[in-house]
């Protein structure tokens, strides 16, 4: 008999159709990933498997020969191993089977399904989720080809769209602009006046652009001198930033306080000192941290989280448009791996249908050559190339509807082959 035909399956729930509260009861954190993959894959209903949890998703990526046994028991173990009752997650899940399966994973390596379009994290996320099942063993001929085709198409839309080009958060535009301004950041010199999630954000973007020093200011001292070794920073006592304003080319302020940090007069003193070259302020403090005023000064830019606002939304609408090629792409890769996924399927019927044609054609010309033993070997030949002639024909048009019929576009679905075996008689033994 055939091996049931295979359907790929993707059980999960995100950021999108889950709140908080429910993701974080079914991530799979602190070791209890590989034992719990372990307990899903069971070479039956489950036999390949992979889990993919994140901050923003868990979701389950099957290959299975039963897709309603294999749903019930994917609902069960995310029960069971978070020891959550079903009825609090269930109605956040989403169920995606064969080309939809597909599809959907594209997308979410190539961060069109992420909360933030075109951020990178995700797909190292899913190599990670691919590299622990793949060393568990977990993953057989289907999901192996199905992840790295995934790794694949990721690539190709990095590499042919500008969909993670421009920045859409605040820090990272911040250190856009900076790019703008000066080109490039190697030589330059950056404070940054606050040491709180933003400014720690604007350090790692700073640094990540290959910013040349920076310098790293924050009222409580201790806290500073944690940021600044992070990233080989150099920490300037609060109360005297002021006197190395003269060094620095590019200013970050995040700190709090109702009260302007720098006025115009301060930063006029350091362009005096600095020979007039240009200084880059930017404002992520929310009461502002710079005096609006330093706008007026010659040689200054200042940035404040209403422009950056800005900046942002304008780089969303380009990501948007840029990932509308990225969705061309991952619609043309997911034809491309779903004929070979078809194959998989069809490629055994057309073995056995052929090998099952040679056997009979050469049982009966070995009968047919027994009863003409002075036929001279000129004519046996003929006879060889004859039955060997009428067999391609008579097989053609049923091999053609097998390679080209395949699974429906949108469900999965496939041709009954186990139907056609029958009537073929390919599982039937053959004792004549």
């Amino acid at each position: 008999m055939a091996n049931p035909r295979p359907h790929l399956f993707v059980l999960g729930l995100n950021h999108r159709s889950a709140p908080i509260e429910v993701r974080e009861r079914l991530a799979f954190n602190n070791g209890t990933l590989e034992p719990a993959l372990r307990r899903l894959v069971d070479t039956e209903v489950v036999r390949e498997g992979t889990i993919i949890s994140t901050c923003n998703r868990v979701e389950i990526v099957t290959c299975t020969p039963d897709l309603a046994i294999a749903d019930e028991k994917v609902r069960t173990f995310l029960a069971d191993e978070q020891r959550i009752a079903r009825p609090l997650f269930e109605d956040h899940l989403y169920s995606l089977v064969g080309k939809d399966a597909v599809r959907h994973l594209f997308r979410v390596a190539a961060s069109l399904d992420s909360l933030v379009v075109g951020e990178p994290q995700i797909l190292g996320q899913v190599k990670d989720a691919y590299t622990v099942a793949s060393t568990l063993g977990t993953l057989g001929e289907v999901l192996h080809r199905f992840f790295h085709k995934t790794f694949a198409v990721a690539k190709r839309v990095r590499s042919e769209t500008q969909i993670a080009a421009r920045a859409v958060s605040v820090s990272s535009a911040a250190v856009e602009l900076a790019r703008k301004i000066f080109d490039r950041l190697v030589d330059k010199t950056a404070m940054v006046i606050g040491a709180g999630e933003m400014g720690e954000l604007a350090v790692r973007h700073l640094q990540h652009h290959g910013i040349g020093n920076i310098l790293v200011t924050n009222r409580t001292y201790s806290r500073a001198v944690e940021l600044a070794r992070e990233f080989n920073g150099t920490v300037v006592p609060f109360e005297q930033f002021h006197k190395h304003l003269r060094l620095t080319d590019i200013v970050i302020g995040s700190a709090g306080g109702n009260d302007y940090l720098l006025r115009p007069e301060v930063v006029e003193e350091a362009l005096r000192e600095r020979r007039r070259r240009p200084m880059f302020f930017i404002d992520l403090g929310v009461p502002r941290n710079f005096d609006p005023r330093l706008n007026d000064l010659d040689n200054v830019f200042l940035y404040d989280i209403d422009d950056l606002q800005q900046v942002i939304e304008e780089n969303k609408d380009e990501r948007e448009r840029e990932a509308t090629k990225a969705e061309a792409i991952v619609a043309e890769e997911v034809e491309t791996f779903w004929q070979w996924f078809s194959g998989l399927e069809v490629t055994p019927t057309i073995v056995a249908l052929r090998e099952r044609a040679e056997v009979i054609r050469q049982r009966e010309l070995a009968k047919a050559l027994a009863s003409l033993k002075e036929l001279p070997p000129h004519a046996q030949k003929a006879m060889e190339a004859l039955s060997a002639a009428i067999i391609n024909k008579l097989l053609h048009p049923q091999i053609a509807y097998l390679k080209n019929v395949g699974r429906s576009s949108e469900t999965g679905e496939a041709v009954d082959l186990a139907t056609l075996r029958r009537i073929f008689g390919l599982d039937e033994d053959d004792d004549e």
